[in-house]
C-alpha cells in the first residue's frame, strides 16, 4: 500500500484516508470496519448533526 502523507495525529506513515474529512492517517488511527478517521467515526457513533447523512450512508 502506498503512503499518503503523514498521520493527522501521530505524523506517522498514513496509509488510509478519512471518507468524511479527506484526511490521511496511518493504521492506528483509523477505523477500517467505517472507513473513517477515529474522531469522525466517534462523531458518527454520537450522532453529530454534521454527520447525521454520512452515519445514513454507512449504517
Amino acid at each position: 500500500m502506498e503512503t499518503l502523507g503523514l498521520c493527522q495525529y501521530c505524523s506517522r506513515p498514513a496509509l488510509r484516508s478519512c471518507s468524511l474529512c479527506g484526511g490521511v492517517f496511518c493504521e492506528e488511527h483509523f477505523d477500517k470496519a467505517s472507513g473513517l478517521c477515529y474522531n469522525c467515526a466517534l462523531k458518527v457513533k454520537k450522532g453529530d448533526k454534521k454527520t447525521t447523512d454520512m452515519d445514513r450512508l454507512l449504517h
